[in-house]
């Protein structure tokens, strides 16, 4: 087996991996050139507490006709 170094065959290894890098290198450039940045809105939660009807509730439910009848008698 021949010595790269020696041979010289070491300059194809070293055109190879700085290739490989360049390419790399150009892709990364490619997709944040072309990656578009949206701007995201900040979102913004309700701090006021809406004071809930509790009574009207229970006064609305308790009026609702209901559907079905119950049996006097059950099985």
């Amino acid at each position: 087996m021949q010595n790269p170094f020696e041979s010289g065959h070491i300059k194809n290894y070293v055109l190879l991996y700085v290739s490989v890098v360049v390419i790399m290198i150009l892709f990364f450039f490619a997709s944040t050139l072309f990656n578009d940045i949206e701007d995201v809105e900040k979102k913004e939660f309700n701090t006021q507490i809406k004071e809930k009807k509790v009574l009207e509730k229970t006064i609305e439910e308790k009026t609702e006709k209901k559907k079905f009848k119950l049996m006097e008698r059950t099985y």
